[in-house]
């Protein structure tokens, strides 16, 4: 029996259609996924199914339960909303209130679908949490947002949304830019509570691997139409689309070639990262982020840094290029240069050598600067003899390089896409022709043909100029398609290093078991 219905709906902002004639079915109890890239129409759908797009021009039905949503007044979409259906969000940071505890967010649902006084809201709010897995429910309860950890966001966002006990939960990219252990438990909770509550799910995600594991039936989106739908193991055996072939086909390959040892550019000895918390009015106690590690790095090679959050990759990769805000000991070498014992004047030249691609482009990229002014900037710093014209040429041959336009560069960075954007934030690492660059997640927000793309890019361009990359990730299957060498970190430590294929193929430690695990990491070659 159809929970939800949708016949024919079209949505339009001003003259743009981002959705066109789409139609699909939601039985009670059954996971369905929409699929697709940036822009293909999935989340706009989705938010029109709670009636959250008011400045949209939509035409269609949305039958739920009996009733078109699109009829409903704007009390009835208030009663509907967290009651019968509800939404977790992609980035729970910006979703949730800064201002409200995580337990006062969850029992402010309670209090006003099911009219709870606060003392049974609190405590209902308490159970909905342990529920979802949190440990010590009762204290994160009192907690901020930023005192939790990614993965706990997301389970609290789930506890807010299942408080009513929803018909209906749309799950926007629930596991996005999470290590791959936190997306199996969150994909585990989120089967288990449809099992236990009965209620269906709306998958929405760019993850083909998170949808053969957990959805009953696909839908398949692009350029705001729903191209196919179908039972999931049939989409995957035998898609019927070329644009589905395609998304099926994007997969992490091994695109770079074994590295001939050559001179070494980066090494580290005694690396050893620290922080100071605070603890009451004066005490403090040190933290340690990275305890005493050992590394090096060759010319042209490519060295992954993999672990979950919290393990002490990002702090190390940004204390090895000296931008770290902790307390680093140790002695870092770079091209034959001790880099740990210069000052900030003295490294100052060398900063050319050594750049750094975030995992955000959006945050990384100045809103208030011209795409020229972004990928030029740091040539007008190091090379300021360089003359207007010369500045213009040198930017517009590494926006062609990355594959834009230079008629591009007059734009700002909201008007590109997220994986025209990395490109972007590429660009200007490249064109200073560094020796290394630090790529810190550069595709972990990312589609899957996308971030395809991206990696395509970076090999291509490794191969050209011979750039060291040291990449930090916790997709295993980017780092078998472009590390040589690989560590694995855990609370600080390195727990296993070698090759790649040594450390993909035959992981010693349990901790790399587990991981390799949770991703569901293809061994074969």
């Amino acid at each position: 029996m159809s929970l939800l219905t949708v016949r024919d709906l079209s949505v339009r902002f001003g003259r743009t259609a981002v959705v066109n004639r789409v139609n699909f079915d939601i039985a009670a109890g059954e996971k369905f996924a929409l699929v697709g890239e940036s822009g293909s129409g999935k989340t706009v759908s989705a938010l029109q199914l709670m009636g959250m797009t008011p400045d949209a021009n939509t035409t269609g039905s949305i039958v739920f339960g009996g009733r078109d949503i699109r009829l409903m007044s704007d009390a009835q979409l208030r009663t509907l909303r967290g009651k019968d259906i509800a939404m977790i969000f992609q980035e729970p940071m910006t979703a949730l209130n800064p201002l409200f505890t995580i337990g006062n967010q969850i029992a402010e649902v309670l209090m006003l679908h099911e009219g709870l006084n606060a003392r049974a809201a609190a405590l209902r709010a308490v159970e909905l949490l342990d529920k979802t897995g949190i440990p010590e429910p009762a204290r994160r309860a009192l907690s901020y947002p930023h005192q939790l950890s990614g993965g706990q966001r997301q389970r609290a966002m789930i506890a807010m949304a299942l408080a009513c006990k929803p018909k209906l939960l749309i799950a926007d990219e629930p596991t996005t830019a999470l290590d791959v252990t936190i997306q199996v438990q969150i994909l585990e909770l989120l089967n288990q509570l449809q099992r236990d509550e009965g209620m269906a799910i709306l998958m929405i995600t760019h993850d083909l691997n998170l949808v053969k594991r957990f959805a009953d039936r696909v839908g398949v989106m692009q350029q705001g139409r729903l191209l196919e739908v179908a039972d999931t193991a049939t989409l995957f055996a035998s898609p019927r689309e070329t644009y589905t072939q395609q998304l099926l086909a994007s997969h992490s390959k091994r695109m770079v070639s074994e590295h001939s040892d050559g001179s070494t550019l980066l090494e580290a000895k005694g690396v050893r990262c620290s922080f100071s918390i605070k603890q009451g009015w004066f005490k403090q106690r040190e933290f340690v982020a990275v305890e005493s590690l050992d590394l090096t790095l060759a010319r042209g090679e490519t060295l992954g840094i993999v672990g979950e959050s919290g393990s002490g990759k990002s702090t190390l990769g940004m204390a090895l290029l000296r931008l770290s805000v902790a307390n680093t000991q140790g002695r870092v070498v770079f091209d034959g240069q001790a880099i740990s014992e210069m000052s900030s004047a003295q490294l100052r030249p060398l900063r050319a050598q050594m750049q750094v691609v975030f995992q955000d482009p959006f945050a990384s990229l100045s809103p208030r600067r011209t795409i020229e002014q972004t990928v030029g900037e740091g040539l007008a710093l190091h090379q300021p003899h360089l003359s207007r014209s010369q500045l213009r040429s040198l930017v517009s041959q590494a926006l062609s390089e990355v594959g834009l336009l230079p008629e591009m560069m007059s734009r700002y960075p909201h008007e590109f896409s997220g994986g025209q954007r990395q490109r972007i934030a590429i660009a200007r690492a490249l064109v200073l022709k560094p020796a290394l660059i630090l790529l810190d997640e550069p595709t972990s927000s990312l589609d899957v043909s996308v971030q395809y793309q991206v990696l395509e890019l970076l090999a291509m361009l490794q191969k050209k100029y011979g750039i060291a990359y040291l990449f930090i990730s916790h997709d295993l299957a980017v780092i078998r398609a472009m590390a040589h060498r690989v560590l694995v970190m855990k609370d600080g430590v390195v727990v296993e290093s070698g090759t790649t294929s040594e450390v993909l193929s035959a992981p010693r430690e349990a901790y790399t078991q587990r991981l390799l695990a949770a991703a569901e990491f293809s061994l074969a070659a």
